[in-house]
């Protein structure tokens, strides 16, 4: 980046990226808050190379500013027909709670951009200012094409090996995703030992260690937090969690009711739901992910064919409790406003904070 600051870099005026959240950002949440000068996302790994096309026009019909595309990077899945099978048995109970019959079989129904062509042409056409990577890294060649259109490129990495491959393969900014993160964690591999370093520790450890600018993500919900990672050495922050309860969000009524209530409180990391590590407001699915080893469930993204349907079952007889409700640890901070007045309060609690204003200033790269 030479001496342009990561917040040139992205083309915007604030230290602060709503993150991807697939399945609960949308254009509209994206294109607020980018038009308030933060870095609007959207998560494109849920859905096809057309379909990002879509989600990347309807933030343009509504935003020229900056955008960042989210893709998954995970390994293709492994099919275990028998595994499977035996997943979907053990689930059965569930799907006849509510009068239901678990699938016959279940498919990978996400495919990653480690071998998405169209995907990969989709970008390279529509050019968005930010890809982030989550769950590991593309190709060289990928890496190479993107930079080639002058598109910024962001990885999120869990530890320290991770922030190197990440720097070394050629993004722009490595996102520091600390253990209180809600949603997937990105870990490169789900199956390695997790470190589970905390944002404070990890963002710090990252700031150390790397070349390439850091942005903090994990339990950050109101400029205090915001405030704290920029003192860290962070570069900007990540919040998630802080955005869910937006009136742009496409979260349910049944996950914004859970995220009100004193599930917020008892966040918990579980595979069940999908085959990967992630961070959920308790509810049934937890429980019952408490209840099994990591070997009874298939693989990413398999298992979450499973976890849709039953969860689809259960919507129908009007039982929310199965659902992905992804959440971090500061769920219960989380506010219910439009997603440009909540930028806009987290600018203010920024500018309240009399620690925060020289990091923000540092940021924005007034000071050298």
């Amino acid at each position: 980046m030479g001496k342009m600051t990561l917040l040139e870099t992205l083309g915007i005026d604030l230290p602060i990226i709503q993150a991807p959240m697939a399945g609960v950002s949308s254009p509209a949440m994206a294109a607020a808050v980018s038009n308030a000068g933060a870095l609007g996302s959207i998560g494109v790994g849920a859905t096809d190379a057309e379909g990002a096309r879509r989600m990347i026009a309807a933030v343009r019909e509504r935003s020229q500013r900056s955008l960042n595309v989210n893709v998954f990077c995970h390994r293709p899945a492994t099919v275990d027909t028998t595994l499977e099978a035996a997943w979907l048995e053990l689930l059965r109970p569930h799907f006849e709670r509510f009068g239901a019959k678990p699938p016959s079989g279940l498919k990978e129904i996400y495919r990653s951009f480690v071998e998405d062509d169209a995907m990969l042409a989709a970008l390279l056409a529509d050019k968005p200012r930010v890809v982030s990577f989550h769950f590991g890294l593309p190709s060289a060649e990928r890496i190479r094409a993107l930079r080639g259109e002058g598109i910024v490129l962001l990885a999120s990495a869990t530890n320290v090996a991770e922030g190197r491959a990440a720097a070394k393969a050629g993004v722009h900014a490595v996102v520091a995703q600390g253990f209180e993160a809600g949603g997937h964690r990105g870990i490169f591999d789900p199956d390695a030992e997790d470190d589970c370093l905390g944002t404070m520790a990890l963002t710090r450890l990252l700031v150390r260690r790397l070349d390439v600018p850091v942005i903090a993500a994990g339990g950050i919900m109101d400029g205090a937090g915001i405030a704290a990672a920029l003192r860290l050495g962070a570069s900007a922050a990540q919040l998630g969690t802080a955005f869910i309860a937006c009136t742009e969000s496409e979260a349910d009524s049944g996950y914004r009711e859970t995220l009100a209530g004193d599930a917020a409180y008892h966040t918990v990391m579980t595979r069940a739901i999908s085959g990967r590590p992630a961070r959920c407001l308790r509810n049934w699915f937890t429980v019952l992910g408490a209840g099994v080893s990591t070997r009874q469930i298939p693989s990413y993204p398999i298992a979450y064919d499973a976890g849709k349907v039953l969860n689809a079952a259960a919507r129908a007889a009007h039982e929310s409790g199965y659902g992905a409700q992804w959440a971090g640890q500061g769920a219960p901070l989380a506010r219910e406003l439009p997603a440009a007045k909540l930028v806009a309060a987290l600018v203010e609690e920024l500018r309240g904070d009399p620690t925060s204003e020289r990091e923000v200033q540092l940021a924005r790269g007034q000071f050298r």
